[in-house]
């Protein structure tokens, strides 16, 4: 066997001889009922925290800006790819977050690898929470820099970590996230913040699941926390709150824009099409003048985390957007997905290997645009699944 070969035939994917992997999933005139398969569901994993996928003003500003512009850019921002709307949006996130810069990427991936990679070197120090994104471990490979892991949202091991670098600590750059994407947990940023500032390290936060979702504006855990000067960078998505695609940095304390040409991600991707930019800068508009949205998000929220609290489900830490229902069995996990899919509830299936823990995930994540009705049947649907379903307790 040649090298292709040998790899694919290595490679066994979680459940590859089930139809996990060829799932269809259809979005039915909104942002949070479908079909998975054929099988009528609710939405309950698409990270479209506030349901803007099909907001008016968004769908409206893509379909002028393709009309105007064309369906995409043919290249990056340093070629030909900066349109109207890539300019106009970095200025409104830049107002948004007070922020001396602003760059955009195509994808939050891209976004993590891009300023990671090009902040990074192979004289530096990077300090990873444990449980951090793959952008994040990519861009550090990416970017040559000595990479440890500390335990994830543990501040006392930060310090150990740090202390243990001596003078190398202030060439350290330190990633955490605001939300975690699998349990739905938030890092002790006010603590991380005091740890990184007492040895000079610099700090980037990935806010991709708490952008839109929390701080008294939507601009995430920093804002919430109240540490936003304390931040170096802020990295964040367009493809959950915003409801599209997409990704930034910001920085209000750096001028990133000397970085445009090291972020190997940013000079030499295509950027983002002129309808995908347009309607990001619409949706950024609706987060700023529609705060009920969050609100109405995290009742959501509340009411799924306690009701399944209740039913005896093993869940994350805290009340989340993200509720991530651990199952301790592969097979168990699958039967379960089935079941909710066949009784009109549609929720990620996380294997092992994505993970955060010896478990696999049933990972619900919540919107604003979820109704009344629809968490209720979120609810039942999984209290069926506990009574009569593969969860049932052993008798």
């Amino acid at each position: 066997m040649n090298l292709i070969e040998r790899r694919v035939a290595a490679e066994k994917l979680p459940w590859q001889d089930s139809d996990v992997l060829g799932t269809l999933v259809t979005v039915d005139g909104g942002p949070t009922s479908g079909t998975v398969n054929g099988q009528a569901v609710v939405l309950a994993g698409t990270n479209n925290y506030l349901g803007l996928t099909f907001h008016p003003d968004c769908v409206r500003a893509s379909a002028e800006a393709a009309a105007r512009y064309g369906t995409g850019t043919t290249g990056s921002r340093l070629a030909s790819g900066t349109y109207p709307d890539h300019a106009g949006l970095e200025r409104e996130l830049a107002d948004f977050y007070g922020a001396r810069a602003v760059m955009l990427f195509t994808t939050g991936y891209q976004a993590n690898v891009g300023i990671i990679s090009a902040l990074a070197d192979r004289d530096s120090v990077l300090l990873l929470d444990a449980q951090s994104h793959a952008s994040i471990y990519d861009g550090a490979t990416l970017s040559g820099a000595t990479t440890y892991r500390f335990k994830h949202n543990d501040a006392t091991d930060l310090d150990k970590r740090l202390r243990r670098l001596g003078d190398k600590a202030s060439d350290a750059l330190v990633i955490v996230e605001g939300i975690y994407s699998m349990l739905g947990d938030t890092a002790p940023l006010a603590e991380i913040c005091e740890v990184v500032g007492r040895y000079g390290a610099a700090l980037l936060v990935d806010e991709a699941h708490s952008f839109g979702v929390l701080g008294k504006h939507g601009r995430g855990l920093a804002e919430a926390a109240g540490v936003e000067d304390q931040v170096d960078v802020v990295v964040g998505t367009f493809s959950k709150s915003l409801g599209c695609v997409g990704g930034y940095a910001v920085s209000r304390k750096h001028d990133l824009s000397q970085l445009r040409a090291a972020a190997r991600a940013y000079a030499y991707s295509a950027s983002s099409s002129p309808s995908v930019m347009a309607s990001a800068r619409a949706a950024l508009k609706v987060i700023r003048e529609h705060p009920e949205l969050r609100e109405r998000l995290m009742n959501n929220a509340e009411v799924t985390y306690r009701a399944l609290q209740q039913l005896g489900y093993e869940l994350g830490p805290e009340v989340s957007p993200v509720v991530g229902v651990q199952v301790r069995n592969d097979q168990l996990a699958l039967d379960a997905w089935h079941f909710l899919i066949d009784h009109g509830v549609y929720v990620n299936l996380v294997p092992f290997e994505a993970s955060p823990g010896p478990f696999c995930l049933l990972r619900v994540s919540l919107s604003a645009a979820h109704t009344p009705e629809q968490i209720d049947a979120i609810v039942e649907a999984f209290r069926q699944l506990r009574e009569s379903g593969p969860l049932r307790p052993a008798a």
